[in-house]
């Protein structure tokens, strides 16, 4: 005999999102419109969230997805989340850098981390916020989870900018291309060329190495490039498609293998830090690093790249009256 009770007690999967920005709303709707899960959105903007949410109800018949949306302003609405996404902070303007965002969105993040665990004590937590390592980093301080459940995305995003890239300067299709993006988030990041591959074929016997090399630094510019382009903010559709892959994978249990800002405890000869690395992810948050070789010039730029987020890290450490690391 059907256990009606039972039936009705069952809930969806629920992700709140911490900003109703560009971001933070596209995310909204990618999840929903994927029937991932229920979304809350969360802002402290009264009205903005609750608005944005009503927006996307209002298309649920249209698109035909059974999510849940709601906006609020209110931490509590948030609570029993399996995964929280945060997006909070100042974005770009033209001529800043990802770093110059550091003071300010230190805070934000680090409170809005705070204020989530306390009412999704078993969630998991993506970090969107830039400087993205560094953000990661401060969540997981500010969670105190196990390193495995707080994860940055980042090299999604950068692996997929170079994916497309890619695609374009050959005219292929970019479901056939496969990129690999290490590093931190930034100007430092290290696109690994030995890895990329167009339906298994290396790039490197498909195009020059003038040819790579300028795909690679527009990749590192990509955020600078839309930056520039928009003039009154930053890119969100390709975050937030980069960030949806990740709670899906989540969600799902898929154990994708994707470059995610991961705490690393040795893995490629770094301690105490969060770096984009090639990372398996499922319903327990990251299942696995996976340390690829890499020739000594490319763990060189890794460590460069790492040396850079250590030294914006301890800045927004110290800006948040936590100790520096060492």
């Amino acid at each position: 005999m059907t256990d009606y009770n039972s039936l009705l007690s069952c809930q969806s999967p629920q992700v709140t999102v911490i900003g109703a920005g560009n971001v933070g709303r596209t995310l909204a709707q990618r999840i929903s419109e994927k029937n991932l899960a229920d979304v809350v959105l969360i802002d402290i903007v009264e009205g903005l969230p609750q608005g944005v949410a009503l927006d996307l109800m209002e298309a649920q018949g249209i698109e035909l997805h059974d999510s849940q949306i709601i906006g609020t302003n209110n931490y509590e609405d948030t609570a029993g989340s399996d995964v929280v996404v945060i997006t909070a902070g100042l974005a770009r303007k033209p001529g800043m850098s990802r770093d110059d965002l550091l003071q300010v969105n230190a805070k934000i993040v680090y409170e809005s981390a705070q204020k989530a665990i306390k009412y999704s004590p078993n969630a998991i937590f993506i970090v969107i916020t830039n400087p993205l390592d560094v953000m990661t980093y401060l969540t997981w301080k500010a969670t105190g989870l196990p390193s495995q459940r707080v994860m940055g995305m980042a090299g999604v995003l950068d692996s997929s900018r170079l994916q497309t890239f890619i695609a374009m300067e050959l005219g292929v299709c970019s479901a056939d291309v496969s990129t690999m993006v290490l590093g931190g988030h930034g100007d430092l990041m290290l696109p690994v060329i030995r890895y990329c591959t167009v339906h298994g074929v290396p790039i490197t016997e498909l195009m020059d190495e003038a040819t790579i090399e300028r795909l690679v630094e527009r990749t590192r510019n990509g955020g600078a490039e839309i930056v520039k382009l928009l003039q009154t903010g930053g890119a969100y559709y390709a975050p937030a498609s980069s960030a949806s892959l990740m709670v899906e994978s989540v969600l799902r249990n898929q154990s994708r293998l994707l470059p995610t800002a991961a705490y690393l405890e040795g893995q490629y000869g770094l301690n105490d830090i969060y770096l984009g690395v090639p990372c398996r992810l499922g319903c327990r948050g990251i299942e696995h690093i996976l340390e690829v070789n890499l020739t000594d010039a490319e763990r060189q730029a890794l460590h460069v790249s790492a040396g850079s987020v250590r030294e914006n890290l301890n800045i927004a450490l110290a800006g948040v009256g936590l100790t520096p690391v060492g």
